[in-house]
Order: C-alpha cells, then sequence, then structure tokens
C-alpha cells in the first residue's frame, strides 16, 4: 500500500549525496576538535547565521538545554511561552538539569510573545525573586501552526532585551523554514540572538544533528556543557558530513514543502467538519481540527492510517501534518482524496 507519512519532517531518511558524503567522510576526534568535518560543519553554521563559532550537538533538545546552562545559574529565571517546544516537550532539562526557573508567558496565535508581557515578567531586584537572566523564543513555532517570527519582531525584542541586560536564545529549530518563508537571509532573523540553535534534521533531512551558534566565549563554554550531558563526540564527522549536505543543498528547496502544506491546508479546509485557516500556514506544519459527531480525532487519524495518510495527533483535537522533500505535491492530492473519501 502506498503511504505518505506526514507526521514529522524528522522523518525524512538521508538523500544520495548525504549517504556518500557520509561514507567518504575524513573524521578524528571532535573532542580533540581533531574532527576536519566537524570543524567544517561548524564554520559553515556560523557563517550562515551571522556568528562567530558554531558547535554540533546530537539534537535541539541538547543545543537548547546547553544554551540554558550557559546562560543562566541554578536559581535563575528564563521568560519563554507556555506552548514553546522547550517549554512543553523536552521533559523539563532546564529545571531538571539546570535548576533553572521557567516564567511561561501566553504565545500569541503567531508563535510571537506579547512585547507588554515579557516586559511586565521581568523580575525587580528583590530578595524574594528569582533573577532573569534570557528570554527563549522559538522560530518557526512549532505549535502556533510553524508561523515564522519577523525581523520587525525580532530587533524589537532585542531592544528591550538590551534595555533591561537580558539575553536572547532562538530555538530555530526550524529557521530556515522561517528565513525562506519571509524571504529573508537567515542571518537577519539571528541577528538579535546571544544564541541560536538549528536541526539538521528536521526540513533539511539530515539523519541525526542540531547546531548552536553563538559568539566564542559562549560556544568555549556551550562545549563545555555539552560534555557533561554527555555529547562529547568522537569521529562525529559521519554525522556532519550530511548537515553539511544538507546545507548545501536542502535549504533553497524548502519553499517546495510550504507550498505543499498550503495546499494541504486549502483542500483540507473544504471539507466538511475540519476547522482550518489556511491563511494561517506559512510554513511546512499544518494543524487542524476536526468536529464531526460521528468521529473522535483518534478515529480519523486511525482511519486515514489505514488507508496510507499518516497524521500526528496532537492533544485534545488537534492533528498534525508536515510536509518534507520526501513528500510531492501528488502525494498532496493522494492525502486529499483519501481525507475526501473518509470526510465525505
Amino acid at each position: 500500500m502506498r503511504v505518505v507519512d506526514l507526521r514529522s519532517d524528522t522523518l525524512t531518511r538521508p538523500t544520495a549525496s548525504m549517504s556518500r558524503a557520509m561514507a567518504e567522510a575524513d573524521v578524528g576526534d571532535d573532542v580533540f576538535g581533531e574532527d576536519p568535518t566537524v570543524n567544517r560543519l561548524e564554520e559553515m553554521a556560523a557563517d550562515r547565521m551571522g556568528k562567530a563559532a558554531a558547535l554540533f550537538v546530537t539534537s535541539g533538545t541538547m543545543g537548547n538545554l546547553v544554551s540554558l546552562l550557559v546562560h543562566c545559574a541554578r536559581g535563575e529565571e528564563i521568560i519563554l511561552g507556555g506552548s514553546a517546544h522547550t517549554y512543553f516537550f523536552e521533559q523539563g532539562g532546564s529545571a531538571a538539569v539546570g535548576g533553572i526557573h521557567p516564567r511561561t508567558l501566553t504565545n500569541q496565535t503567531d508563535g510571537k510573545l506579547a512585547l507588554a508581557d515579557i516586559e511586565a515578567a521581568i523580575r525587580p531586584d528583590n530578595v524574594h525573586f528569582p533573577r532573569t537572566r534570557l528570554i527563549v523564543l522559538e522560530n518557526t513555532h512549532n505549535l502556533c501552526n510553524g508561523h515564522p517570527l519577523d525581523t520587525d519582531y525580532m530587533k524589537a525584542v532585542g531592544a528591550l532585551a538590551r534595555r533591561h541586560g537580558l539575553k536572547i536564545h532562538v530555538d530555530g529549530a526550524r529557521i530556515f523554514n522561517a528565513a525562506a518563508a519571509l524571504d529573508v537571509p537567515v542571518a537577519t532573523l539571528a541577528s538579535e540572538a546571544d544564541s541560536v540553535s538549528f536541526c539538521l534534521s528536521k526540513g533539511l533531512g539530515a539523519p541525526v544533528g542540531s547546531v548552536l551558534c553563538g559568539s566564542q566565549d559562549f560556544i568555549s563554554e556551550a562545549r563545555r556543557a555539552r560534555k557533561i550531558l554527555g555529547g562529547g563526540m568522537r569521529q562525529a564527522g559521519v554525522l556532519a558530513a550530511a548537515g553539511i549536505v544538507a546545507l548545501e543543498e536542502m535549504v533553497e528547496r524548502l519553499a517546495d514543502d510550504h507550498a505543499n502544506a498550503r495546499r494541504l491546508a486549502e483542500g483540507l479546509a473544504e471539507m466538511p467538519g475540519v476547522s482550518l485557516d489556511p491563511d494561517q500556514i506559512r510554513t511546512n506544519i499544518v494543524y487542524f481540527e476536526v468536529n464531526r459527531p460521528d468521529m473522535t480525532t483518534p478515529e480519523l487519524v486511525q482511519r486515514l492510517d489505514d488507508k496510507g495518510a499518516r497524521m500526528l495527533p496532537v492533544g485534545t483535537g488537534r492533528i498534525r501534518a508536515v510536509t518534507h522533500y520526501h513528500i510531492s505535491s501528488e502525494d498532496i492530492e493522494y492525502v486529499l482524496g483519501i481525507a475526501a473519501n473518509i470526510l465525505k
């Protein structure tokens, strides 16, 4: 049976050029800084983000946690959205590992934190309160329809942070999707961040890894934090080689994923009982709700799966579909046909 898997863009398999690069990678011991392929990937990533240095890590979760450990001491506070991936999906690592207190704000529908809310959440210097150290943003914002945070907003948050002596970390797991959707250089979106992480294994299609970027001093400390988390890798160039191919070959095609997601959203929105605004779909993530007295969300997901259209139930009543380089425009029409037959 033909299967179109839209559960996540983490499901991609390496391209042929990635597999060749991995097989032929020149490697060394990365903990000693002697893996030339890792070093090249880190230099490329730092250059793309407009930062001085970078660090290859195993995952976006590790990249985010390493950043928090560098920016904050135990008992200090971060400000972030209650729907942020760092808060919602990373097992409370900031508190469990770092002793860092999260101050959550309500995300707007486009993933932003209202500037007034951020400012109001910053703690005064008082013995009763933790010290506010860091603002954490997510670009694109997963739970908010993969919405990108635009340049003007990033500049406004940057100015606010500087006024209060705070740092900014951007969880940029899909920041290249944001740059493609906004038609701006990715370094522009990262320019206000003191640190930014991005995933090689989501929209860019590599099998493993994320990269954390920042100043030389920040990355020096991040390397120590990575080590204590067990993230010191040896001949990691085998993995970094695929990341290099991802940066060289997979960025320019992200607009195709966005177009496929928009077509999927438009088709679903026409179906009875589906709640979805296609105009909210800016990148490769589509969330929708189905309000049908004759069918629960888990039942719909299972029926779609039985016919070869895989999607992900999220919470109560929401379904997520994510496009990626394995998904063609023909696949989208196939999925819409299955959904139409089930929902007619």
